[in-house]
């Protein structure tokens, strides 16, 4: 699906890539994790075509992104963290850039916006900023591209928005989809994703599946100063402290996407280490 090899990016004189490789596949859900400023759109938008590499290899669902190919751009479809959308209603959207997507259901988009509880007779500019990410989220979804990029979508989204949100994208991934979601709130992705990239500084700093870090992690609130002292990661909460260890025993537990990125971020070496034995 996606292969990028080798991938330097700078804006001007500030390197955001050097020597970027990642592979992501079809099937998947992955969480594209990174603190603002890291690269995390700029990787995205990479993919999208949007924006150019200065050296190394971008190919996606066979395609150079950066030709613009319309094959490739009918199959791809970005939500930003942000846009412009001009004052028409929803049905001059669909009659005027669905066409764009051979795949594109209105019965879909019609569905999304009702589970979402947009107002289908409002014009877009008369909508709350939350309201028209959500629009665009369910055109994204509707168009059926086999590569869907989400940039920061729980960005304007209330507590209940973010709830209607996680229960659309759970139902619409497939076996011949991708979805990537950007996101620095790791809380809004949890039971969604089921592969974790972490990115800082423009270097991959982590990248595993949920399932292989249930396998190698446990996740747990502890009293033991001894164990608190030796975990990969720690914190202390009204309970206990919330730490990480390794999951030397095969026990289950409840990943907290929050601790696992704080444990990368400040211990990345010793974690991965965990996953390399």
């Amino acid at each position: 699906m996606i292969s990028i090899h080798d991938l330097h990016f700078s804006y001007k004189k500030k390197k955001v890539f050097t020597g970027l490789s990642l592979q992501l596949k079809t099937g998947h859900i992955y969480g594209l994790l990174g603190k603002n400023g890291t690269g995390k759109s700029t990787l995205l938008r990479s993919i999208a075509g949007l924006l150019f590499p200065d050296k190394g290899k971008v190919e996606v669902l066979g395609y150079d992104p950066a030709k613009r190919e319309p094959d490739f751009l009918s199959d791809v479809f970005m939500v930003p963290e942000e846009f412009y959308f001009p004052n028409v209603p929803l049905s001059y959207l669909i009659k005027h850039h669905a066409p764009f997507y051979p795949r594109f259901s209105e019965s879909q988009f019609n569905k999304y916006i009702q589970e979402f509880e947009i107002p289908s007779d409002s014009t877009l500019q008369n909508m709350s900023y939350g309201q028209k990410k959500k629009v665009l989220i369910s055109f994204g979804l509707a168009t059926n591209s086999s590569l869907l990029l989400l940039d920061e979508p729980t960005n304007g989204l209330d507590i209940m928005s973010k709830s209607q949100f996680r229960k659309v994208m759970a139902g619409a991934l497939d076996e011949k989809k991708c979805v990537i979601i950007s996101t620095h709130q790791v809380k809004d992705l949890e039971n969604l994703i089921d592969r974790i990239t972490i990115i800082d500084e423009g270097a991959i700093l982590f990248d595993q599946d949920i399932e292989h870090i249930a396998g190698k992690l446990s996740f747990r609130i502890s009293h033991d100063s001894e164990e608190i002292k030796h975990a990969l990661y720690s914190e202390s909460s009204l309970k206990g402290s919330a730490i990480v260890t390794t999951n030397t025993f095969g026990e289950e537990s409840k990943i907290d996407l929050e601790l696992l990125y704080k444990a990368i971020v400040t211990n990345g070496p010793k974690v991965q280490s965990v996953f390399n034995a």
